[in-house]
């Protein structure tokens, strides 16, 4: 396993931010690390038309919202572990409260609920409004380990930063 990794907020959000500009989509949709408290991370979607799956209605696309569950989940599991490691998603549940609406950015938040030898459980929300949820997610991810994890991932992940 590499070092361990650093616990600052600061380095976990510098780190987080790497790993969304690394995925296509996420990268693409301008995807932002607002802030990191392991294993709590902050995540906001900006506003843009493409995200509309509903255009006479100004309603953003289901898939969009368990896009973004999917990864502030996968994000916390990340900050969430002794050590990085590759854990895919097994399973994630959504629950839709309300529509999301055109012209406002999502803002995503998830926290790692439990950690086994074999899984990582963790739970998010998404809201355009504070105090009104959007989406319910609940994620499960499983553990690839030390011996599944490629060589240098948490390097990658963290970059130039020191892992001390």
């Amino acid at each position: 396993m590499p070092d361990v990794p650093p616990t600052s907020a600061g380095k976990w959000r510098t780190a987080l931010a790497r790993f969304v500009t690394v995925i296509p989509h996420t990268r693409e949709l301008g995807l932002e690390v607002l802030s990191v408290d392991p294993p709590e991370v902050t995540m906001r979607l900006p506003w843009r038309d493409e995200l509309l799956g509903d255009t006479g209605r100004g309603l953003v696309h289901g898939g969009v919202l368990t896009m973004l569950l999917d990864t502030v989940c996968g994000s916390a599991v990340l900050c969430g572990l002794p050590s990085p490691e590759v854990c895919p998603t097994l399973d994630l549940r959504v629950d839709h409260y309300r529509p999301a609406v055109a012209g406002q950015p999502i803002m995503a938040e998830a926290r790692v609920l439990r950690v086994t030898n074999a899984m990582v459980f963790t739970e998010g929300t998404l809201w355009q409004e504070p105090g009104r949820p959007i989406a319910r997610g609940i994620g499960n991810f499983v553990r690839l380990g030390e011996r599944n994890t490629p060589v240098g991932f948490a390097e990658a992940l963290f970059g130039e930063l020191d892992h001390a």
